[in-house]
C-alpha cells in the first residue's frame, strides 16, 4: 500500500555537490558565487553545463536572479525555473521543489544554490535600504525593534523558561558546533570555544550572546539534483531524497500560533516522516537550522529526537558530539562554519551519507535529517529526509 505523502520516496537524488569558499569579503558578486558554486558540484556530478536543464534558488532580495544564472550557464532550453522569494524556511523548500520537478519528468538536472555577500554586501538586518514588506513592521520599527537577534531573543527567552534553559544550555550548542567546525577546511571559526569564552562573550540581543548568533558570510553552495535512476551512472554514490515537507509558520505578530516555544516543525515532522516512512529512532545524524543556538535543541524537541524538557542533559552527555548518540550539525553549523542561509546544512548531510566529510565523518550514517528555519519570522519552514544508496 502506498502511503499518503510518499510520492517522492527514493525517486531523486543528489548527485553533485559545491562550495566556494567562506569569507568576509568574496571580493566578487554573487553572480560569480553562484556560478562557481554551481560548477563544482556539477564536477563533483561528473556532469557538463549542457546537461542542465533546471536552476533554483531562493534570496530576499540579496542575490542574482535564477534565470540569469542559467544564461550564464549556457542553459539554451530552460525546462524548469524557480527563483523563490524567502529566507531560511525557504532553504529546504528548494531542494524539494527541485525534486518534484525531476520525479514529474518536467525536468532532468537540476542545480539548486544559494549564493550571498551577507558580510561585505548585504548584512540582514542592516540598515540603508527599504523596509521589509511585512504589515507589522510599522508597529516594530518605532520602538527599534527590527532585527533577526532581536526578534529571535524573545523567543529564546520564552523558550528557556518555558523549559527550565540556562545560558549554559545554549552555550553548549555553540561549544559543541565550535568543535566540529574545526574539523572542517571551510568553516571561518579556527579557534577552539570554551564556556568560558561563551559566557564572557557579550550579549547582541539578551538572552543571546555573540556566539548564539549565527555569522555573517560570504559564499555560495550548489547541490545536483536528478533521477535515483541517472543518479546511480554518475560520479558519485547517490544521496536518496527519501523525504520532504514544507510547512506554516507565524510571523510573531501577525499569527494566533497559541504556543510559541513550540515551532512549525512540530507540526511538520509527521508528514516528513511518513513520506519517507521512517520515524525519529531511524536518524543517524541531524543537520538542524541554527540562526540562533536556541534553535537547535527546539528541532529536536520539535522533530521528535529528544523529548521536550530533555535538550540540556542531552548535549551535557555529549549525545549531540560527532561520537554521541546523535551528532547534531556536523560541520559547526552557521554558527561556527559559515552561514550560507540554510543549504550548507543539505550539502554537509549530503557529504557525511556519502562518508567524504573527512575528520568529522560520522562513521556508518545513512539517514540524515537536515532542515530549513522552523517557521518564526518568516512565516513558514520546510526540511528534508536523505538516505544512503546502501540502505534502500
Amino acid at each position: 500500500m502506498t502511503r499518503h505523502g510518499s510520492g517522492l520516496r527514493d525517486r531523486t537524488a543528489i548527485a553533485g555537490v559545491g562550495w566556494t569558499e567562506y569569507s568576509r569579503n568574496s571580493g566578487v558578486s554573487t553572480l560569480t558565487l553562484a556560478l562557481r558554486a554551481v560548477t563544482a558540484a556539477l564536477d563533483d556530478a561528473g556532469l557538463r553545463l549542457s546537461d542542465v536543464d533546471g536552476v533554483a534558488c531562493h534570496r530576499v532580495g540579496d542575490s542574482v536572479q535564477a534565470v540569469l544564472v542559467a544564461q550564464a550557464l549556457g542553459v539554451e532550453d530552460l525546462r524548469y525555473h524557480l527563483d523563490m522569494f524567502g529566507g531560511g524556511g525557504t532553504s529546504h523548500q528548494v531542494v524539494a521543489h527541485a525534486a518534484m520537478a525531476v520525479a514529474s519528468g518536467m525536468a532532468e538536472t537540476v542545480v539548486c544554490w544559494r549564493a550571498v555577500n551577507a558580510r561585505s554586501e548585504f548584512r540582514m538586518g542592516g540598515t540603508g535600504r527599504p523596509a521589509p514588506d511585512a504589515l507589522e513592521f510599522q508597529y516594530q520599527l518605532p520602538y527599534g525593534y527590527a532585527t533577526p537577534p532581536q526578534q529571535y531573543a524573545m523567543l529564546a527567552r520564552a523558550w528557556m523558561h518555558a523549559r527550565g534553559a540556562t545560558s549554559e544550555d545554549l552555550g553548549r550548542v555553540a561549544v559543541t558546533q565550535r568543535e566540529h567546525a574545526l574539523l572542517s577546511p571551510r568553516a571561518m571559526m579556527r579557534r577552539s570555544l570554551t564556556m568560558d569564552d561563551y559566557l564572557a562573550a557579550r550579549f547582541i540581543a539578551e538572552p543571546l550572546r555573540l556566539n548564539d548568533c549565527c555569522l555573517e558570510t560570504d559564499a555560495a553552495v550548489a547541490v545536483v539534483v536528478t533521477s535515483a535512476e541517472r543518479a546511480r551512472a554518475l560520479a558519485k554514490p547517490p544521496v536518496l531524497i527519501a523525504g520532504a515537507a514544507t510547512g506554516g509558520g507565524h510571523t510573531l505578530f501577525s499569527n494566533g500560533r497559541a504556543d510559541p516555544t513550540v515551532s512549525a516543525a512540530a507540526d511538520l515532522a509527521p508528514r516528513l516522516y511518513a513520506a519517507a516512512g521512517i520515524g525519529p529512532d531511524d536518524i543517524d545524524i541531524a543537520e538542524l537550522y541554527d540562526a540562533f543556538t536556541f534553535l537547535v535543541p527546539l528541532q529536536l524537541e520539535d522533530y521528535g529526537l529528544v523529548t521536550r524538557g530533555e535538550t540540556g542533559g542531552f548535549y551535557a552527555d555529549g549525545h549531540a558530539g560527532l561520537k554521541g548518540r546523535l551528532p547534531v550539525n556536523t560541520h559547526g553549523g552557521h554558527l561556527s562554519e559559515g552561514y550560507v542561509h540554510g543549504l550548507n546544512h543539505v550539502a554537509e548531510a549530503a557529504s557525511q551519507l556519502r562518508g567524504e566529510a573527512g575528520d568529522r565523518q560520522v562513521p556508518g550514517a545513512t539517514v540524515a535529517l537536515t532542515t530549513g528555519q522552523p517557521g518564526y519570522v518568516g512565516g513558514t519552514s520546510s526540511a528534508l529526509i536523505l538516505r544512503r544508496e546502501e540502505s534502500a
